[in-house]
């Protein structure tokens, strides 16, 4: 099954333990505003990520607000100044950072190499990470995530890996 953005935000604001007020604080920084309603609507489950046999199904549906790769980015931009703190833009440099989601295929790319620069990760860390979730990779195919789409050695990230990446990541995080 897909994950879509939704799934992203729930898995993790989950991994992290992100409370609703911080989640409006972090967007907020990462230049969107949200309300803590709106928060939540974006933290429904939708019905591409549900069982089907769920009876409240319709209900949940109309709750929801898709989350599109801008208000993704904007979240994990914000997630980088919450984490780290804000920096001066460098001379020449533009305030906001510009969006590099350009298609749904590098949604997965840019989520990994955003939270390795929320989180401080290193390499070795986001293969630890993977390991916890019972994925083995090597530093090459990290490395070959993390790199600039159009550049020679740049590989798709496909959903498992995302996926496993954010349960690595609530393993570490909430086992902590």
């Amino acid at each position: 099954m897909d994950m879509n953005n939704n799934d992203i935000l729930i898995r993790l604001r989950y991994a992290l333990d992100i409370k609703d007020r911080e989640m409006v604080e972090i967007f907020k920084l990462g230049g969107m505003e949200r309300t803590m309603e709106e928060v939540q609507k974006l933290l429904t489950k939708t019905k591409d990520s549900m069982d089907y046999d769920n009876d409240s199904l319709d209900t949940q549906e109309e709750d929801n607000i898709p989350c599109d790769n801008v208000t993704l980015e904007s979240f994990l931009n914000g997630l980088i100044v919450f984490k780290r703190g804000k920096q001066d833009p460098k001379p020449g440099q533009t305030e906001r950072p510009p969006m590099v989601m350009k298609n749904n295929r590098s949604v997965n790319n840019v989520l990994l190499k955003k939270l390795k620069i929320a989180l401080a990760l290193k390499s070795e860390d986001m293969i630890d990470i993977l390991n916890e979730a019972g994925v083995v990779v090597t530093k090459g195919e990290i490395s070959a995530i993390l790199r600039k789409e159009g550049h020679k050695n740049y590989i798709e990230c496909g959903d498992r890996y995302a996926r496993n990446f954010l349960k690595g990541l609530a393993i570490k995080y909430r086992n902590n």
